[in-house]
């Protein structure tokens, strides 16, 4: 992939492929929220990075509470065994702010460069709105990190509209921006556009990072045509609704037009279910599919090498408000 298909990410200087690397897979097990995947071996992780990279995915997505550091460290791994090929990465990740306040930013932010190894935090995001301090607060002390030269840019997660807006303003105040909202988005959750969040992002330059971009695997299409594989899944997201007999039976005609256009474009639904994302919205969105086996990081590559028509983006989000959680 050229750097012509590379992108200004938001308000920052920062050149990012539409699609990143999602990379909660690489928790190992640990911590709170890494018993939600299974355990990969080294050598996997450094596959799924290698060919993420090849394909022309520039950037990585990890988090504090990924295996409570252990998603940073295998990245950092990965990235490092590839040496120069490796060569302008980009890696983000968060802080977790739940039964803290925002002093804890700068007293562990050593801790989360240390963890990644070398690699610079070009994106550093509040992961939840949740915790004792105001977003203000947590901006202020995300700025004085950049200002240290700790971080090169702040994001949020998960954050509402109403409070996009107050981080943005209390960056300012400091000469930066809200470059990022990374939320839930996606054909089959839509919510974000009735919720504010969209508009906020566009009016304030804001890029929006989708998680979940495919549902949890459910606009691959594969439980649809082979429902016993919901028995197979790991972990606690095959009790979600979109796996059960009716969830299935009502996403079904998105599905199935999501098929059609894979033939056409020589892709898979999941691939053309990630297009409509990263092209619906102009450059607003960006999104960061995980990859758990080296083909999924080959599906993930082949989402960007096509553009979906302007009428066909506007059939399928017919059809997703339709059957989808809009």
């Amino acid at each position: 992939m050229g750097a012509e298909l590379l992108r200004r990410f938001g308000n920052s200087d920062l050149q990012l492929s539409p699609l990143g690397l999602g990379c909660w897979q690489f928790s190992k097990g640990s911590g709170m929220v890494g018993k939600f995947w299974p355990v990969l071996s080294d050598e996997v992780i450094h596959d799924i990075v290698r060919i993420s990279l090849e394909g022309g995915i520039n950037w990585f997505d990890t988090a504090e509470v990924y295996g409570g550091g252990q998603s940073e460290e295998m990245l950092a791994d990965a990235l490092n065994a590839l040496g120069d090929s490796a060569a302008g990465a980009h890696v983000a990740t968060k802080w977790w702010p739940i039964m803290r306040t925002s002093a804890n930013i700068p007293k562990t932010i050593d801790e989360r460069l240390r963890r990644l190894k070398g690699w610079a935090i070009d994106l550093h995001q509040v992961h939840q709105p949740y915790s004792f301090s105001s977003a203000a607060n947590e901006m202020r002390e995300m700025a004085k990190l950049v200002k240290q030269g700790k971080i090169k840019h702040v994001g949020v997660s998960n954050f509402s509209a109403a409070k996009m807006y107050e981080a943005d303003k209390a960056l300012r105040e400091s000469g930066l921006r809200l470059v990022s909202n990374q939320v839930k988005y996606n054909l089959l959750d839509r919510r974000i556009e009735q919720s504010g969040v969209m508009e906020a992002a566009k009016e304030l330059g804001v890029v929006i990072i989708a998680y979940s971009p495919l549902e949890q695997g459910i606009l691959s299409g594969k439980f649809h045509k082979n429902p016993e594989l919901v028995k197979q899944i790991q972990g606690p997201r095959k009790w979600a609704g979109g796996f059960k007999t009716g969830g299935l039976k009502r996403t079904l005609p998105l599905i199935t037009r999501l098929d059609e256009l894979a033939v056409k474009y020589e892709a898979s639904a999941s691939q053309v279910a990630l297009n409509w994302l990263i092209h619906a919205h102009g450059e607003t969105v960006f999104a960061i599919p995980g990859a758990s086996k080296p083909h999924h990081a080959q599906e993930n590559v082949k989402a960007m090498r096509f553009v979906l028509s302007k009428d066909e983006i506007s059939e399928l989000a017919a059809i997703s408000a339709a059957c989808g959680r809009a």
